[in-house]
């Protein structure tokens, strides 16, 4: 499992200094189904705005 989980979103509430995720566990999800083929083709369903 990875140790840090890093984050560019800084309006997230999960987001730390230094572009570290907080998040207890992270939620990603497929557009095209159960198997994505490119990063875009993904969402992550753990940003939460915070506000």
């Amino acid at each position: 499992m990875a140790v840090d989980v890093l984050c560019e979103v800084n309006n997230c509430k999960y987001w730390a200094d230094g572009n570290k995720c907080d998040a207890d566990r992270i939620y990603v999800v497929s557009h095209t189904g159960k198997q994505a083929n490119k990063q875009e083709e993904t969402d992550c369903k753990t940003f939460d705005p915070g506000i």
